[in-house]
């Protein structure tokens, strides 16, 4: 790992590793991160660390920490003499996001296409196949979670690590605008366009590998900036 690579950045993402004994703090992360994305704790939730620590199970040190960490990526809003409170990201701030997250990955996916390594592509396919199963069992705070984390392990694949860690602060607060949009197309699935771009970075195809991800962030922004039917004017 690089000086670049913080706990907040690179490993953004970290899921639990067990359900025995006291969590560590990656395992409350991933709980409390999951909570948010399935909005269980959403914008309006009036909660305080005490009311946190009750609902995980922790102390309010252990929930003081990771709502720190959470502040870093700009999911919770801490300000004194305030209740900590989860961001509400506009289409301003969403579009300006995925702007900086298509100059960013088009980059990076170029690098990444370049000398793939094994064990690179495993975690890749092992990350899809996780998202696929969190799908199909209706778990979608997790499978959101997952597709950012695929996103932030191509990322270190590349191996530059000034793009990386700048794109590990761009993906989570897409994620929470994922959530609280409305559920994706069924007609598109994430897993299977991943899948086609792991397969192109196999084969080293620079050219496939940049369409398919440029097809992946178009669909994002299809996804989160187009407006929805229901809030478009009426014409007279």
């Amino acid at each position: 790992m690089n000086s670049f690579a913080s706990p907040q950045t690179l490993t953004a993402l970290p899921f639990p590793r067990t359900n025995t004994g006291k969590p560590s703090a990656d395992d409350l992360y991933s709980r409390m991160f999951d909570a948010i994305l399935e909005q269980r704790i959403v914008p309006a939730s009036r909660f305080t660390e005490e009311s946190l620590g009750d609902m995980f199970g922790v102390s309010r040190s252990s929930i003081r920490q990771v709502l720190t960490r959470l502040s870093y990526q700009q999911i919770i809003i801490l300000r004194t003499h305030h209740r900590p409170r989860v961001a509400a990201p506009d289409i301003e701030q969403t579009r300006q996001t995925l702007h900086a997250r298509r100059l960013t990955e088009i980059t990076l996916v170029q690098l990444a296409s370049q000398q793939p390594q094994a064990e690179d592509l495993k975690r890749l396919h092992d990350l899809i196949a996780r998202q696929r199963r969190c799908m199909e069992r209706g778990e979608r705070g997790p499978a959101i979670r997952l597709s950012g984390e695929f996103h932030l392990q191509l990322a270190e694949m590349a191996g530059n690590a000034p793009l990386a860690h700048f794109l590990g602060s761009l993906v989570p607060v897409t994620l929470l605008a994922i959530a609280r949009h409305e559920r994706p197309t069924p007609s598109y699935s994430e897993w299977h366009e991943s899948t086609l771009l792991v397969q192109a970075l196999e084969r080293a195809d620079v050219t496939a590998a940049v369409r398919l991800m440029t097809r992946q962030l178009d669909h994002l922004e299809q996804t989160l900036l187009m407006p929805r039917p229901e809030t478009r004017a009426i014409e007279h």
